[in-house]
Order: structure tokens, then C-alpha cells, then sequence
């Protein structure tokens, strides 16, 4: 079995924390990973880090770099969408990619999982996915569901139909419903939440392809290189729409773990950890007589005093205050400020990059001002600017800088001036991170202009 894991998505609804350059899947909501990493080490015990196969865009690429390094996966293999197309071109791209690169025979099997789902414990999935591979084998197309306990809007549902050995024969799929429809879902107990996950083997995908989405199955008569030479043409369609809605060689096997796609600010207070109150409290809050409400503080002190069924988000740039029951909304909020050519839609004030993480603080014209964190051992690309220098201040830890010939190292309250055109790099060859404040001047401060020469993260 091979495992791809879709990391190509840009979700909206968890916004501000989720921005289209940072989406869900980078999110540490839940422990000191994210829950891409969650999503790969929920494998790990099964399967080498070489079977598994993180599908992304360019957009992503660097950071889902950056997530393997700091997190010892670097045997994870990462590929590349030339542009989104939805899942079902995704998926096509892994298949090619499994048969070219991981000598993969049309009998194996592929389990497709998302990237930013919360499923716990790891002993129950392990059970099911052993299930849904067994089924797989058998040229079925398996897909888990979730039985649920709510009548909830924010999901797809599928239809379970009879009994096959240990899952259902899929009757239909079903798209969000309204709450009356969701609730007679509820009460029929026939219907399960679509999970986003699916197993196959490579031979049965195309089959069904040629069945059914003959497009499609034309480009997987191309090699690799070939499909990523025409991916552009491929058409724009979920696994869903292509396939699994159309087959009858689909399955549906319980997922008998606690599962959520934390789809929403809802559902991210649903699972999280609440006090007596059932408050959920992240970061500095001071709460007088609130219940049932959600405050998460990034670097401000909110104080909430009378709040029920409240949602409030604050980061950097943007707070957000919800009603609960309302957060499907917040996709609204986002679509505005797209209209409105807001930058907050897509960018976060905190970039990641694989040696660590820069902070906008300030800008103006001609001017910039970030706060830079270097991991240890971690390095800059030696790179060069043509419209801005750099004035380095270090804050904490201590800084390995070269400048052209010259190479000096910076500690605490040490600073240096790096003049346009010049080639530099940052590093830090100590243990603890290092902190530097950087003040950029010049007549244009975006990031393409970069001109990199060397780099251990491949980005040249």
C-alpha cells in the first residue's frame, strides 16, 4: 500500500489562523505539530516514510518542505501539482507517480488521505485502514464514514445501502444539506458523514476512469512526464464527481475513531479541551461570567465579561468575533475581502519558511520591518537583493553572517548592514533559535526579489 496525502487545498473557514498562502493543514491547533505532520506520522507505524506521498502546489512547496526537515520526515516523497485541478487530476498524478517512481504494480493499493482532519486514537484508525486496504485488494473503492451524532450542515453524507462483508454497498452521495434534510439524515440511520478518504488499487481507478470519466483516462494513458506537461488540460473535478458518485464498486466502511475535517470555528470548539464553563481559553484571557464560548489570543489580552455562544480569534492583523452556530459564514468574510483586494485574506503577518519564520512588524513607504527567527542549525539561502538593503539587529541567540568575502559572527545586540546587490546569508550554528529584527529600505521590498545561489532547501 501506498498512501497519498492531499495537501493542496487553501480552506477559508478557519480564518484568521487559516489564510489561502496558510492554509489548514499547516495549523498547529492541536499539540506541537501541524496537522499535515499529524496526517503522515498517523502512517508511520504501518508503513517506511517511503511509501507515503504528500501531493501539493508550488504555492506550498516550500513550507511543507520546511515541515518534513524540522520534523525528521525528509524520506517523505513531496509531488508537485503543476496547478490545482481538484482531486481527481491529483490523484492521477500520484497513480503515475507510484507506477514511474515506486515501481508500483497496477494491483497496489492507494489509500488517499486528507491532510488536516483531527482522528484519534491511532490504534482504531490503524484497524480500519488495515480493513479498507483488505477490501481495496479485492477491486473495490472503499471509503470511510462517519456515523454521526448531530444533524450536521458543513458535511457531505453518504447513503449506505446493504451489507458487504464488513461495510455497506454506497447507495448515493449526498451534498451539504440544509438542516431539515440533515436532520431526517439523522433519523433515517442510514447515513454517514463523507469522510474524504478513499482506498483503491491503481488498476480499479483507471477502470472506473474509462468508465466513467474518459478525459480523464486518456491522460492516464501518458508517462509522468507527459501528464505534468498537460496537467493544465486536465479537467477540474473531484474524486467525487468523477468516480465514486458514478462506480458501483464502492464501499463504505465505518470509521469507528473519533473523527473531524475541524471544517469550521464550530467544530474546532467542539473538539477542543473546555473548562467547567465550557469555555475554550488559548493564550492570555481573562473571562468574567462567560460560558459556553471560545477565546483564542495570538499576542493581545481579550477580556470577555458576560459572553455566551461566542467565537473570538484574535491574530496579528485581523480579530474575529462569530456567533456559534454561525463560523460557516466566515467563508463570506474571506470572499469580501478578496473582492476588496485585502491582503489579510491570503497572507498571514507570520511566514514559515524551512529555516524558520519571519514576522512582519511595520511597513511604510520605502521601508519594512520584520522580526526573523532562524531554527538551529538551520540556514538562509546565500542570496542577493536589487532594490533593497538590510540592517540586521540580533535579539537572541547568535548569528553566523556572511557579506561577499567577509564572514563575522553577530551575537546579542550586535548589528550589520548588508548593501544592495550584495550576496549574504544568515545562519545560526547554535542550539537555541536565533532572533534578529531586520529593517529593509529600498524602492521595492517583495519577496520575488530574491536572487538565491546556494541553498540546502533546493530552492534555487
Amino acid at each position: 500500500m501506498k498512501v497519498i496525502i492531499l495537501a493542496g487545498g487553501g480552506g477559508t473557514r478557519l480564518f484568521p489562523l487559516s489564510r489561502g498562502n496558510y492554509p489548514k493543514q499547516f495549523l498547529k491547533a492541536f499539540g506541537d505539530t501541524s496537522l499535515l505532520v499529524q496526517s503522515i506520522l498517523r502512517f508511520t507505524n504501518t508503513l517506511p516514510q517511503t511509501d507515503i506521498v504528500v501531493v501539493t502546489g508550488e504555492r506550498y512547496a516550500e513550507q511543507v518542505r520546511g515541515e518534513l526537515i524540522a520534523n525528521k520526515l525528509e524520506q517523505v516523497h513531496i509531488l508537485l501539482e503543476p496547478e490545482a485541478r481538484n482531486t481527481a487530476p491529483a490523484i492521477l498524478l500520484a497513480a503515475k507517480f507510484c507506477e514511474s517512481q515506486l515501481n508500483c504494480t497496477p494491483q497496489e493499493v492507494l489509500f488517499i488521505s486528507t491532510s488536516d482532519h483531527l482522528i484519534r486514537p491511532q490504534n482504531l484508525f490503524e484497524a480500519s485502514l488495515q480493513e479498507a486496504c483488505d477490501l481495496a485488494a479485492g477491486n473495490k473503492i472503499v471509503t470511510f464514514g462517519i456515523k454521526p451524532d448531530k444533524p450536521e450542515t458543513g458535511y457531505g453524507y453518504i447513503q449506505a445501502g446493504a451489507s458487504y462483508q464488513n461495510a455497506y454497498q454506497v447507495q448515493s452521495f449526498k451534498e451539504k444539506p440544509e438542516l431539515a434534510v440533515a436532520e431526517a439524515y439523522l433519523q433515517a440511520g442510514n447515513y454517514f458523514w463523507n469522510s474524504g478518504m478513499f482506498a483503491f488499487n491503481i488498476a480499479t481507478f483507471y477502470q472506473e476512469l474509462q468508465q466513467h470519466m474518459p478525459a480523464l483516462y486518456q491522460q492516464s494513458q501518458l508517462s509522468l512526464a507527459e501528464l505534468l506537461g498537460a496537467f493544465a488540460q486536465a479537467p477540474n473535478i473531484s474524486l467525487d464527481y468523477a468516480v465514486a458518485e458514478k462506480s458501483a464498486q464502492v464501499v463504505m466502511l465505518p470509521l469507528t475513531c473519533s473523527w473531524s475535517d475541524i471544517g469550521c470555528w464550530d467544530a474546532m470548539y467542539e473538539v477542543s479541551e473546555k473548562d467547567a464553563t465550557g469555555n475554550v481559553v488559548q493564550g492570555d484571557c481573562t473571562l468574567v461570567e462567560c460560558t459556553n464560548s471560545m477565546l483564542m489570543s495570538k499576542n493581545r489580552l481579550i477580556a470577555g465579561v458576560g459572553l455566551e455562544d461566542i467565537l473570538v480569534v484574535e491574530t496579528d492583523d485581523v480579530i474575529l468575533v462569530a456567533r456559534k452556530g454561525e463560523s460557516q459564514k466566515v467563508k463570506q468574510v474571506v470572499d469580501r475581502l478578496k473582492l476588496a483586494k485585502r491582503k489579510e485574506a491570503d497572507e498571514p503577518t507570520t511566514v514559515y519558511r524551512p529555516w524558520g519564520s519571519y514576522t512582519v512588524l511595520n511597513n511604510g513607504a520605502g521601508y519594512k520591518m520584520k522580526k526573523i527567527v532562524v531554527n538551529p542549525g538551520a540556514k538562509l539561502s546565500l542570496q542577493l537583493h536589487y532594490h533593497r538593503s538590510e540592517h540586521w539587529i540580533v535579539t537572541a541567540g547568535t548569528g553566523l553572517v556572511t557579506i561577499g568575502e567577509k564572514v563575522c559572527l553577530l551575537e546579542t545586540n550586535q548589528s550589520v548592514f548588508v548593501p544592495i546587490g550584495a550576496k549574504h546569508r544568515l545562519e545560526n550554528p547554535g542550539k537555541l533559535p536565533l532572533e534578529i529584527i531586520e529593517v529593509q529600505s529600498g524602492d521595492y521590498l517583495e519577496e520575488d526579489d530574491i536572487v538565491r545561489f546556494d541553498d540546502i532547501y533546493q530552492r534555487v
